[in-house]
């Protein structure tokens, strides 16, 4: 379990206490959250703990049970990901790239919950899935819920043309200023877009749900995932948040998975996939009375969905240069230093300077993030002043 402090990680443990003779933890993985790791190790007794930071891994020296050793370091979470058959991958930001190679190369299950190191490195991910034995099962409720209506019609891995999958549908929220103009949206301050209607998440997840952005980049995910094209991925907004995704066939036929937002229920199909947990997650009481919407998206007002689409049809290292200006974006909106509106603005003017680079390896894809955080900076920096 690694990024075990973070919300996805805290449910995963809670999932694993629930089935204690279903699941048992090898490694524990953190950046720094060195006293939460700690409490999680003396409860769990794992072989490894992780930890990426030197500095902080030095509280832990001495304090962690017998028979469990203690790595640190930049490589560590990455060897970490060798000691499981399966990892959830829960590490914040461009850093779980190398957990998400790590666990692919070495065949084993890869229960995913960093979107960034598929979106930005697609398709160097692509060529370790090819990995003999490798799995990739997603976490995020969308994908969870595509590969669930896909597994329902016998469709495994890739989506193929004699599938007759005519459309993946991803479902959105619509964040906290969904059915809101562009001019309305002109002044909303930060607190007002880390108010999400259904979903508690940290800061970045929610800012980027409120750009829709979290929408364009699940697109991209999808498309690297289930290999079907942009142009058969539709956004549909769909305020209850019960719906979780869809997926259409030839014969017009839809299905769909439905639940209360619930995130141990998505982590509970990757743990036990191909079966299902014992407890039920976000289970419905269809005795009540329900509505369920679904609206089109404002693509004027949400700018960063189309950007995201752009950026998924150039390929290569163009979502990797999005998501960097994206980040960069988004850290000054919530410093106080942009406008919400100002984050599409940004970002479509730093992807009109990608540079064209093919994601040949990680480090090619490292290489463009960082650019594209210089790109970003100078740009926000001109704006600020």
């Amino acid at each position: 379990m690694l990024g075990s402090t973070g919300s996805i990680g805290t449910q995963t443990l809670e999932i694993v206490r629930a089935e204690p003779d279903r699941y048992r933890i090898s490694a524990l993985g953190v950046a720094s959250s060195v006293d939460a790791v700690l409490e999680q190790a003396v409860e769990f007794r794992p072989e490894v703990v992780a930890v990426a930071h030197r500095s902080c891994a030095e509280q832990l020296r001495g304090r962690l049970p017998a028979g469990t050793d203690l790595w640190v370091g930049a490589d560590a979470l990455a060897a970490a990901a060798t000691c499981a058959e399966t990892v959830v991958n829960a590490v914040v930001g461009f850093a779980g790239l190398p957990v998400t190679l790590a666990t692919l190369q070495a065949g084993r299950r890869l229960a995913l919950a960093n979107k960034e190191s598929l979106i930005a490195a697609g398709p160097v991910v692509q060529r370790a899935w090819a990995t003999p034995g490798a799995e990739l099962i997603p976490v995020d409720s969308e994908h969870c819920a595509i590969h669930q209506c896909l597994r329902a019609d016998g469709v495994s891995g890739k989506v193929g043309p004699s599938d007759r999958v005519a459309e993946i549908v991803l479902t959105a929220s619509g964040g906290p200023f969904r059915g809101r103009t562009r001019r309305e949206l002109s002044d909303v301050t930060v607190q007002d877009a880390l108010a999400h209607p259904t979903w508690s998440m940290g800061p970045k997840i929610t800012i980027d749900s409120s750009t829709l952005m979290n929408k364009g980049l699940e697109v991209i995910e999808a498309h690297e995932l289930f290999g079907i094209d942009l142009d058969r991925i539709t956004v549909v907004i769909h305020p209850q948040s019960i719906v979780h995704s869809m997926v259409s066939y030839s014969d017009g036929a839809t299905l769909a998975q439905l639940s209360l937002p619930d995130m141990r229920l998505c982590i509970g199909y990757a743990l036990a996939f191909p079966d299902r947990t014992v407890r039920p997650y976000g289970a419905i009481d269809w005795s009540e009375p329900s509505l369920l919407e679904f609206h089109p998206p404002d693509h004027d007002a949400f700018r960063c969905l189309g950007l995201a689409y752009e950026a998924g049809r150039a390929a290569e290292t163009a979502p990797a240069w999005l998501s960097a200006a994206n980040e960069v974006a988004v850290d000054a909106f919530l410093a106080g230093a942009l406008r919400w509106v100002d984050i599409a603005e940004v970002v479509e003017a730093v992807m009109q300077q990608w540079p064209g680079d093919l994601a040949t390896d990680s480090e090619a894809v490292l290489d463009i993030d960082r650019r594209a955080r210089v790109v970003a900076r100078d740009l926000v920096d001109k704006r600020a002043g």
